[in-house]
């Protein structure tokens, strides 16, 4: 009998897993892939650490984390400055004065704010009702038309004034010329990939892969003293409040034999409507690879059906309500600990995950 059952062996479990075990406990992960790291999986192809769930880079301004994560791997100094491909218009993000000198010509950042104040007043809008409106009284029409129409209504496969204003609550705005996509203190790559500083936080830890937690879920439980869950929690309920709803992704990966360098970056988000991807990663750019070929994979966003992988949760109103139904019946649970993303319906970023499983580790060993 295992003192834990971890399902999942994403960055949550993984983390709780050795937390437990240094503390003396003994766990069993599983998981239905056929390989640790969740999301944050990277496989090597051609000498190149592909990210195989869309691209990670980790960024956190908590020194605790940043030392904690630095215990397993030592980590770059990329710095994510995405490009962003318009019609073939290129645009650095986020939105600084190198967009806005592309933009209009401005070069100073009081002509940048006067050109987006401009903009804001003539489209008058004093309520936003929906996304489309959020963003024009933010950063004005021809960023929004641009830089955040097209690639806004890829992702969720709606029409941007459909969608309900508070996604967008606020854009980053620079007026200076920094492309550095987050403000974090702390940043960059796991030098040979996240999959090698998830096997060290799972050393001597069971770990049973090709394991679906549900096709006998009595079995499994019944190997542990408690479960910690990091599944969809609606599944674990056996959606007895109603389904929620994710986008998914897709993803489309080509090794090109006889090209070192495919777009000089390794992100670039394709903002136009037309184009059907919102982003290429070429996957070498994390770790400054020089190999003589290269890896890209092409990002398109999906509806999400049960099967599917879930990626991001849809977080409107009538999603919030059946999450808190599930909610209800996971705070009754004595022996049954649900955490991360697909867990809580909530989307995280690496070092949020890190940071609740921690908390968790705390609250249920300390």
């Amino acid at each position: 009998m295992y003192d834990y059952l971890i399902v999942g062996a994403g960055l949550f479990g993984a983390v709780f897993a050795y937390e437990a075990s240094k503390r003396g406990k003994t766990c069993l992960v599983i998981d239905k892939r056929d390989h640790i790291g969740g999301n944050v999986y990277t496989e090597e192809v051609e000498g190149i650490n592909v990210h195989r769930y869309g691209a990670h880079i980790f960024h956190t301004n908590n020194k605790k984390i940043w030392d904690y994560v630095n215990q397993f791997a030592t980590f770059n100094r990329y710095t994510n400055a995405p490009i962003a491909n318009y019609k073939g218009e290129l645009y650095n993000l986020p939105f600084n004065m190198n967009t806005f000198y592309r933009l209009w010509g401005v070069t100073s950042p009081q002509e940048a704010q006067q050109k987006i104040k401009e903009q804001r007043e003539a489209a008058g809008i004093s309520k936003p009702t929906n996304l489309e409106e959020q963003a024009i009284s933010l950063v004005g029409t021809d960023i929004y038309q641009k830089l955040i129409k097209g690639y806004t209504e890829k992702q969720w496969g709606r029409a941007a004034k459909d969608l309900p204003a508070f996604i967008i609550k606020r854009l980053p705005v620079r007026f200076t010329f920094d492309n550095n996509y987050f403000n974090d203190r702390y940043q960059g790559i796991p030098i040979g990939g996240y999959t090698a500083m998830v096997e060290k936080m799972l050393e001597g830890v069971d770990v049973t892969l090709h394991v679906d937690f549900f096709e006998d879920k009595e079995k499994w439980s019944n190997l542990a003293n408690k479960i910690v869950f990091t599944g969809m929690i609606d599944q674990y309920y056996d959606y007895q409040h109603g389904v929620l709803a994710y986008r998914s992704l897709q993803f489309d990966t080509t090794v090109l034999d006889d090209v070192a360098n495919y777009q000089g970056n390794a992100v670039v988000n394709y903002t136009d409507r037309e184009t059907p991807y919102t982003r290429i990663i070429e996957h070498k750019h994390f770790e400054f690879g020089t190999q003589d070929k290269t890896v890209i994979t092409k990002e398109y966003p999906s509806e999400w059906h049960p099967g599917d992988e879930p990626y991001y949760p849809v977080n409107d109103k009538r999603n919030e309500a059946i999450y808190q139904k599930y909610k209800q019946l996971a705070e009754q649970e004595v022996n049954v600990i649900f955490g991360g993303r697909l867990a809580t319906y909530k989307y995280y970023d690496m070092h949020q995950v890190i940071g609740a499983a921690l908390a968790t580790v705390t609250r249920e060993l300390d």
